[in-house]
């Protein structure tokens, strides 16, 4: 009898320890639920919240300082006239590194081709802007994840690269597939006013890209 009580007392204190070791679990399985919803809920809204931005469409004249864009549009009338690689052309690019052109309108003209001044109020703007893309970055799926955003084909590759105030970096969390370069498109984000310089060329402007598209496919 008296083991037999021993052997219900020694049921009771393991039933209780189970109960205890359940116990403990379900309020850890509770807290980290607790845990995990915020979470879950915060990248829902974020998610949500980039679903509902609306982004302003720019142009690339929009994104340069008036003065700049002033001296671009109305270069120097002789350099229309000087054919590439004549002794002309040579005269030309020498006088250019000298101290005294400083002053010309030819080098006035340079500085606007190789300016980083940007458009203060762009910064953290919205917007849709459409381009050519110049490809920096692959991931393992050959994707582009990171690129050169231009207002002209051949930009950076075929032809000198634009002023860097006229040139996005454009970052891609998600990377996408695209068929040509020679097909213009939409890209959407958020733009910043951050300089990137590599090899390829310098941008005086930023993005993290939100959506990509066709030019074709949006009016």
């Amino acid at each position: 009898m008296r083991a037999f009580f021993v052997s219900c007392c020694l049921l009771m204190l393991l039933g209780c320890e189970y109960a205890n070791e359940q116990n403990k679990s379900e309020q850890l399985t509770a807290r980290t639920d607790d845990l995990a919803n915020p979470i879950a809920d915060q990248l829902t809204a974020e998610a949500a919240n980039e679903s509902n931005i609306t982004h302003q469409t720019v142009e690339w004249a929009d994104l340069i300082p008036a003065d700049d864009l002033e001296i671009l549009l109305n270069p120097p009338t002789y350099l229309n006239e000087i054919e590439d690689g004549s002794p002309e052309d040579q005269i030309v690019s020498n006088i250019q590194n000298t101290k005294d052109s400083f002053e010309s309108k030819y080098s006035i003209y340079q500085q606007a081709l190789t300016s980083t001044r940007i458009i203060g109020a762009m910064d953290g703007k919205h917007i849709r802007v459409p381009g050519f893309v110049v490809p920096l970055e692959f991931d393992e799926n050959q994707d582009i994840t990171s690129f050169f955003l231009v207002p002209f084909f051949g930009a950076c590759i075929h032809a000198p690269p634009p002023p860097p105030n006229q040139i996005i970096y454009v970052k891609a969390k998600q990377g996408f597939l695209l068929e040509s370069l020679y097909d213009p498109v939409w890209i959407s984000g958020t733009l910043s006013t951050t300089t990137v310089e590599n090899q390829v060329a310098t941008s005086a402007y930023s993005m993290t890209m939100q959506a990509f598209a066709s030019y074709d496919e949006v009016e």
